[in-house]
């Protein structure tokens, strides 16, 4: 009996740690109700009783390292799910350690510290019948919608959770900077207006795209063709690309001043589309006469002809026993030794182009009419002092022939001299020019 007493009596043991909450009702809550704290099981309810007033008055038991609560402690009536009327738990929300007094055993939680369960029955009695009837529907047609795929829908719901998480980053990022985000929204306003004032334009556009992409769709094999070439291609293009960089930088200047002549070709482009719709059979034509079927018909044929004239006029070749190089290579070279001969030959432009006009003269004029002044020089050979013998002399350069045939006269008259001078002066010559040639500007025959 002494074991019994030791083992069973009141010194046996601790006391389980009681408090009492006061509820504004019990929310279906029953004896044997678990008490959660932070998701664990802390205890149970033990009683519950009603005050005169109405409320509930529950019991509770707290199991260590809980007990005992301190003061700042909520209690809150939950269900665990919609389903049952037995599945009611009391959670209890406690402060940190050591933040507020400890409340005795047996002590009371007031109704201010607590809160009870909403029932969606509670919910939905607040809403008006036609509310309800459509909350109705909508579950109906949930249940249509989903019929007869359930498996599909419970496939799909796991990527519920990371959709929602990066769209939670996506929002965040754009309310990051709420100033960028109303910029892109007037500017993308703006953007949509002038679209839709140009509906007719864009649906035109997407009609031709539509075209354009049934096209490229009945050449597949070409198109695939093309996208195996493509690697080489972008290979080669990217020293292009490289070297576009610069060229866009220079190009920029050019951009910036022709924006206001680019509101100026709107009316002018809208005038030219009816041309290009006229112009589609001449392009046809123009199709045909570079890519005709069969052999030596079109300009394609045409440029396969052109080798032989390219080793001509390129690579050169044995001609009359010598080797020779291309006439490309021959008419540089002839350009090049005609240079001095036709910078000496510039100063004679108005008494050119006055003998192409009719052996006149363009702009002397007296009263006969117009004027046209010449010299005949014959000095091409002289007599030396073998007697009998006439020697040809070479020639002198012509600057020196003309200074020379300039000193006989009274008068050194530069090239165009018959003429009066132009208000640009641009048949004056230049001091060094003077210089060279051994005339004087100011022996004009005409007067300004």
């Amino acid at each position: 009996m002494l074991v019994l007493l030791l083992l069973f009596g009141p010194w046996g043991g601790t006391a389980d740690y009681r408090v009492t909450a006061t509820f504004a009702n019990a929310g279906q809550l029953v004896q044997g109700n678990q008490v959660i704290v932070g998701g664990v099981a802390a205890g149970s309810v033990t009683d519950i009783d009603i005050t005169p007033s109405g409320q509930a008055v529950v019991e509770l038991t707290v199991d260590e390292p809980y007990a005992p609560l301190r003061r700042g402690t909520r209690a809150t009536i939950k269900q665990a799910s919609q389903s049952g009327v037995a599945n009611r738990y009391v959670d209890l929300a406690i402060p940190a350690s050591g933040s507020g007094p400890e409340i005795a055993d047996g002590g009371r939680l007031s109704v201010d510290e607590t809160e009870t369960a909403v029932d969606l029955d509670q919910l939905l009695n607040t809403l008006d019948k036609p509310t309800r009837r459509g909350l109705q529907n909508l579950f109906k047609g949930s249940e249509r919608q989903y019929a007869g795929r359930a498996e599909q829908a419970n496939r799909g719901y796991p990527y519920i959770s990371p959709a929602l998480s990066s769209t939670q980053r996506l929002f965040g990022e754009l309310t990051h900077d709420t100033r960028v985000l109303e910029r892109f929204l007037v500017d993308s306003s703006v953007f949509v207006t002038a679209l839709a004032d140009r509906r007719r334009d864009l649906s035109s556009l997407i009609g031709n795209l539509r075209t354009t992409t049934r096209a490229l769709g009945a050449e597949k094999q070409a198109l695939a063709d093309s996208i195996a070439r493509l690697p080489d291609f972008m290979r080669n293009a990217n020293t292009t690309f490289v070297d576009l960089r610069s060229a866009l930088d220079d190009v920029d200047p050019l951009v910036e001043e022709s924006k206001p002549v680019a509101r100026k070709l709107q009316p002018f482009l809208a005038e030219l589309r009816p041309f290009a719709r006229d112009a589609r059979p001449a392009v046809a034509d123009l199709s045909a006469i570079l890519r005709r079927e069969g052999a030596g018909n079109d300009l394609i044929d045409l440029t396969g002809t052109l080798d032989p004239l390219a080793r001509v006029a390129v690579d050169g070749g044995e001609r009359n026993g010598k080797r020779r190089p291309g006439a490309f290579e021959e008419i540089a070279t002839a350009s090049r030794d005609a240079k001095p001969i036709i910078a000496f030959g510039r100063p004679y432009t108005p008494e050119l182009f006055g003998w192409f006009d009719d052996f006149s003269t363009p702009g002397t004029y007296d009263a006969l009419g117009g004027l046209l002044r010449f010299q005949v020089v014959v000095n091409a050979f002289s007599v030396q002092a073998e007697p009998g013998r006439v020697l040809p002399v070479p020639l002198p350069s012509r600057a020196e022939n003309f200074k020379q045939l300039m000193d006989l006269g009274e008068v050194k008259r530069c090239p165009g001299g018959g003429e009066a001078p132009a208000p640009d002066g641009s048949n004056v010559p230049s001091a060094d020019l003077q210089k060279e040639l051994g005339c004087r500007d100011a022996d004009r025959a005409v007067d300004p």
